[in-house]
């Protein structure tokens, strides 16, 4: 028997470098990411709701116990919001999940300043060119949700 025949061939040693490289890499993310934590891309999200200037998040809801805002707010919310954020505001490939504890904890205000600036870093539009109504409306939705 040939020592050549036992010994893997160039091309079948770079690939098995290349491979168990491959491997380090995928599981070196791995551990990154169990490191970088949930917590931490949940910040990502969430970190405009945190930024809202306290005269901004004083502001109350002018709609706060109008039966009728938080339907009109779904409807406006499924043409304008849902195609990122899903439809019952779940989240989706775009937009984060609106039913996390730092949504339903905003001040109405903070979202409301949200929703008119946007997170264009995050690819959110601003959405200021709505009404102010139906802007209130769409908060009055969100805060429905944990109802």
């Amino acid at each position: 028997m040939k020592i050549d025949s036992v010994l893997p061939q160039p091309r079948v040693k770079v690939t098995l470098v290349m491979a168990s490289l491959l491997f380090l890499a995928v599981l070196l993310a791995f551990v990154h990411a169990e490191d970088f934590g949930v917590s931490k891309i949940h910040r990502l999200h969430y970190a405009a709701l945190a930024k809202v200037p306290v005269k901004a998040r004083a502001r109350r809801n002018p709609l706060e116990g109008d039966p009728d805002a938080a339907a009109a707010g779904r409807k406006l919310f499924e043409r304008h919001c849902a195609e990122c954020h899903g439809h019952d505001a779940e989240g989706g490939k775009r937009g984060p999940s609106l039913h996390v504890a730092d949504v339903q904890k905003a001040a109405p205000g903070a979202l409301f300043f949200v929703l008119s600036n946007g997170v264009v870093r995050r690819g959110m539009p601003d959405w200021s060119k709505l009404p102010e109504q139906q802007r209130w409306q769409i908060v009055s939705f969100l805060e429905s949700l944990h109802d």
